[in-house]
């Protein structure tokens, strides 16, 4: 199964490591790896996340959290589309 990122989701994870360098850049290097190592697990785990039950089909959109940061995806016959990234305490993307 093919991983695809959005460009939301792109600059999301930029946006993240950004805001995390400020503050502590080694910790931006490794949060920023653990979650591409953590998505990179979703082609083996396809619903390892948790059905968004506001979606029109609720088990096609999910959201896996990673200790503080939500990772919201799509489910496809031959692709996970990375929709959104963002930290839990900013709200839903």
């Amino acid at each position: 199964m093919k991983l695809v990122y959005t460009d939301e989701a792109i600059e999301d994870l930029k946006r993240l490591r950004e805001f995390i360098e400020v503050h502590n850049p080694s910790a931006a290097a490794k949060i920023a790896a653990e979650l591409v190592g953590k998505i990179g697990l979703l082609p083996d785990f396809p619903k390892m996340g948790t059905p968004v039950e506001i979606a029109p089909v609720p088990d096609s959109v999910r959201d896996m959290i990673f200790g503080k940061y939500v990772v919201r995806y799509s489910l496809h016959a031959s692709a996970i589309i990375i929709l959104r990234v963002w930290h839990g305490l900013e709200g839903e993307r």
